[in-house]
C-alpha cells in the first residue's frame, strides 16, 4: 500500500432518487470530492458495490469509508456492514437538516435555500474525513 493509498477515505451516498435528501446526499459527495478534500477522498459508486463490485467491496473492506445516507432507510450504511465491514462513519442526512428551518426544493434541481443546507452537509463529511485522517496518522 502506497502512502498515497493510506490517505484516501472513501465515499459512498446514497443513490435514492424519490427523496430530495438523497440528491443533497450525492452533491454533497460530489462538493467533498471535487473542492473540500479532493486529494484525500474517493467515490464508492453504491449500485455498482451492490452488484457485486469486487474493487468497490475490497476497498470498502480495507480503507476508511464514510457513508452518506439521505433517509432511515441507510442503504449505504447497511450494503457497506453487509458486503466489507462496518463503515469507519455514517453519517444521516436527515439529522443534519433538523438543524436547519430550510425549505427543500425538488429532488432534481436544487434552490438556494437546499443548496446552502447541501455546503452544510459536504462540510460536515469534510469534517468526518480530516477526522478519519486524523485517527490514522
Amino acid at each position: 500500500m502506497t502512502e498515497a493509498q493510506e490517505k484516501k477515505v472513501g465515499i459512498i451516498s446514497c443513490s435514492g432518487e424519490e427523496r430530495v435528501e438523497g440528491t443533497i446526499s450525492r452533491v454533497a459527495t460530489r462538493l467533498v470530492l471535487e473542492k473540500l478534500r479532493p486529494n484525500e477522498t474517493v467515490t464508492i459508486c453504491l449500485p455498482l458495490f451492490l452488484a457485486g463490485g469486487r474493487e468497490e467491496r475490497e476497498f470498502a473492506r480495507d480503507y476508511p469509508t464514510i457513508t452518506v445516507d439521505g433517509c432511515d432507510k441507510k442503504c449505504a450504511k447497511i450494503a457497506t456492514e453487509r458486503y466489507s465491514g462496518k463503515p469507519t462513519s455514517s453519517i444521516l442526512v436527515t439529522d443534519i437538516l433538523k438543524n436547519y428551518q430550510c425549505p427543500l426544493s425538488s429532488r432534481r434541481k436544487l434552490n438556494d435555500a437546499t443548496l446552502t443546507v447541501t455546503r452544510k452537509v459536504a462540510e460536515r463529511i469534510a469534517e468526518e474525513v480530516d477526522e478519519v485522517l486524523r485517527h490514522r496518522r
